[in-house]
């Protein structure tokens, strides 16, 4: 390896090829990838309706929804491992990671949290087939930033802006060291009756919905 940097790019490789997805883009929170992936969704498709999300899910899914500019129609639905955010091609799979697990042409977001299958503590990722979109957001979860050193960057290195969202190479370390002791085929670790509140209740969501 020529950086510490790379450990990151060596990380991505070993989830996409076990997930089955061609590429894959790690950040700092499953909460991020959904956010990243909702405006890639949002500046480059157009989508203006609302997104549909589970009653019962982590608080952050819909926060980072409104945050991302759309609205939300909360459903009744019965999840295990992951859902989808109808009608975005953008998976929440913070409960799942087995082995094939990716579904093509969506966007698989990941979770690393220490209480997931693969635990680092913090971190996340998103898995895509779509080499536009793996560029886009490579570049929106480091400062719009085409390269890794701050020193190379110039007019055609920060093409668009970004966000502070990537992942540490101390996290990719951890990422990697604990995918090797990770069973290559793994139960879902949660499902919608592990939340017990509803979030079409909560008040801070009444203006979005």
């Amino acid at each position: 390896m020529n950086s510490v940097w790379d450990n990151i790019d060596y990380f991505e490789r070993l989830v996409a090829e076990y997930a089955g997805s061609d590429f894959a883009v790690a950040v700092d929170s499953c909460t991020n990838a959904l956010f990243l992936s909702m405006m890639y969704c949002r500046t480059n498709y157009g989508f203006e309706r609302k997104i549909e999300i589970p009653k019962r899910t982590y608080i952050s899914v819909p926060m980072q929804a409104m945050h991302a500019g759309f609205g939300v129609k909360f459903v009744d639905n019965c999840w295990t491992g992951m859902y989808r955010l109808e009608p975005l091609p953008v998976i929440d799979s913070a409960q799942r990671f087995t082995h094939g697990m990716y579904i093509k042409d969506t966007l698989y977001c990941l979770s690393f949290h220490s209480k997931k299958i693969l635990s680092i503590g913090r971190g996340g990722m998103i898995l895509t087939d779509n080499k536009e979109c793996y560029d886009w957001l490579r570049r929106s979860r480091y400062d719009g930033r085409s390269s890794i050193y701050y020193n190379d960057i110039d007019n055609k290195t920060v093409p668009t802006l970004g966000w502070h969202m990537y992942m540490t190479p101390e996290e990719a370390v951890r990422g990697i060291e604990q995918f090797y002791k990770t069973n290559h085929n793994n139960k879902d670790s949660g499902s919608s009756e592990d939340y017990a509140i509803d979030l079409a209740k909560l008040n801070c969501f009444d203006k979005f919905i």
